[in-house]
């Protein structure tokens, strides 16, 4: 390897390992039989899974009703339809980005994807409420195996800061512009078949994306399970993460003050200290607890979480507003929200890139989280007569500009210490912390707006929201600092041009593996590495 430090060196191309081809020599034939669009192909690939999985996850709020009375839910049950999703994802969702580093996150991904589809048909032909939802808590799994490893994909494929930006631009208007699609596409289906073709939608997607998937996606080089399993891990952080999931989704239920949310919220507590204790003491860990000791990774995940909860707590509340206040239909609620979908689309296409390489993530993410807490407070101020033009218009696309702007930078500075063998671990926190944030944060607004009349409850919700927003600029203004030529695509290009003016500071120092350095860092190795091969 070749290790970097303002001059630098290293040398070592790995192409043969004890597995057999190497990544890299691997990921370098299929370009040359595949093109030079492969790896662009296959971006599409991957967001097309996480297209079908966010599109999922609020498509079925839509069809709740023709569902209800279908199979004869009640009220109580019916939230089950929902809730064994969401407990099942939240819970696996750590555990399955840490299996794509030991086995292979190509093979999690598929083996998701696998499961997610023959779910789906599941579900669709369900006829019994015990089918649906013992159905729905499978398709979870198969959804966090698929969505855990995505941006680990994406992070070691591009190595370059450039393509690495708009990789991940592509990923996030997909993952953020998925639940209003979803919206839409519910209230289409619904209107115009019935609520089982919700699920089998799914199905060409999923044949789809498996078929190009196999073919496009290059595997990484796994860990592997030589020195053993970490079960007794596995089954501890799982279970911790899918109790307090369930106490969290049940509150609204038991009341937050209640024995049983209370008494679940602790054990929760305490299953994930134990977890702490255990990975500290045994060799094989599963969550090695060097990854919380990377600043970027965690502190982004407080920053992701707060905005997140601002973000879907717009889809949520604002949905209730459009059809409860200005009497929206379910497509015409989706379509209301295409303004904030388009924006974070069109910013995806090379503009949030291009901003990022030029003003750098850190002044990129406040702007974003400002903008969106702006958005918030500027809906938080529609009333029962306020109509859609021009304030929720306006609101839901400075929202748009305000995600599109942030998620970006938040990405990068979060993924830019992350050793790539650990890249699915740190695609998994960062993913765990964003659905555990937007899921405490619903169950928690919605107790608080609970039983207030007219418009006062959203209104109040946007303004906690707001004030969740604001809080996430205070922890980026004092804890974020991105990492000097990792997470700054610009001074990447800045560095590289300057070697090349001074070949002469270049100085051999040591040898080891690429792979074994921080995802964000890779490309300047191999830049350095190639100036003195020349």
């Amino acid at each position: 390897m070749v290790i970097i430090h303002d001059t630098v060196i290293i040398m070592m191309i790995q192409t043969i390992t004890s597995r057999g081809l190497s990544t890299n020599l691997g990921r370098w034939w299929l370009d040359a039989v595949a093109g030079p669009r492969r790896r662009w192909i296959a971006v599409v690939v991957v967001c097309l899974g996480q297209l079908m999985i966010a599109v999922d996850a609020t498509i079925v709020n839509v069809a709740l009703p023709s569902i209800q009375r279908d199979l004869g839910f009640s009220q109580a049950d019916l939230t089950w339809v929902v809730n064994a999703y969401l407990l099942t994802f939240g819970g696996v969702l750590l555990l399955a980005g840490r299996l794509g580093d030991l086995i292979g996150r190509k093979k999690v991904f598929l083996g998701g994807l696998v499961l997610f589809t023959a779910v789906s048909v599941l579900c669709g032909l369900a006829q019994s409420q015990g089918v649906l939802i013992a159905a729905r808590a499978l398709q979870g799994i198969g959804g966090a195996a698929a969505s855990a490893v995505i941006v680990a994909i994406l992070v070691t494929e591009f190595e370059l800061p450039s393509e690495r930006a708009r990789a991940m631009g592509i990923y996030m208007a997909v993952a953020t512009g998925g639940g209003s699609l979803g919206l839409l596409a519910g209230g289409l289906v619904s209107e115009a078949a019935n609520w089982h073709w919700i699920f089998f939608i799914n199905v060409p997607i999923g044949l789809i994306t498996l078929v190009l998937g196999s073919a496009l996606i290059v595997e990484n080089e796994g860990l592997g399970l030589g020195r053993g399993v970490d079960v007794l891990g596995s089954v501890i952080v799982t279970a911790a993460t899918m109790l307090g999931a369930y106490a969290i989704v049940t509150s609204a239920e038991y009341g937050w003050g209640s024995v049983h949310t209370l008494g679940l919220g602790a054990l929760a507590l305490a299953l994930g200290a134990g977890f702490l204790a255990l990975e500290a003491r045994i060799p094989n860990p599963i969550m090695p607890l060097r990854i919380l000791r990377l600043r970027t990774l965690v502190d982004t995940s407080i920053v992701r979480g707060l905005l997140a909860i601002g973000m879907y707590s717009t889809f949520f509340f604002g949905a209730l507003w459009l059809e409860h206040v200005r009497g929206f239909g379910a497509v015409g609620t989706g379509i209301a929200f295409l303004p904030m979908t388009l924006t974070v689309a069109a910013l995806s296409l090379g503009t949030s890139a291009r901003l990022m390489g030029r003003f750098g993530p850190e002044r990129m993410l406040l702007a974003g989280l400002v903008i969106a807490g702006a958005a918030l407070v500027l809906v938080s101020t529609a009333g029962e007569h306020t109509g859609y033009f021009p304030t929720v218009f306006a609101a839901l696309a400075l929202l748009g500009l305000g995600v599109g702007t942030s998620m970006l930078p938040l990405m990068t500075i979060a993924m830019s210490e992350v050793p790539a063998a650990d890249a699915g671990l740190g695609s998994g926190i960062l993913n765990v912390s964003m659905w555990m944030s937007a899921a405490l944060g619903l169950a928690v607004l919605g107790s608080i707006t609970e039983g207030r009349t007219g418009t006062a409850g959203y209104q109040l919700a946007f303004l906690i929201s707001a004030a969740s927003v604001a809080a996430g600029v205070v922890v980026a203004l004092v804890r974020l600092r991105s990492p000097a030529k990792v997470a700054d695509g610009a001074a990447v290009e800045r560095g590289r041009h300057e070697r090349a003016r001074r070949p002469g500071s270049l100085q051999r120092t040591q040898v080891g593996h690429v792979a074994d350095a921080p995802a964000g860092q890779q490309c300047e190795l191999r830049e350095a590495a190639m100036e003195l091969a020349d």
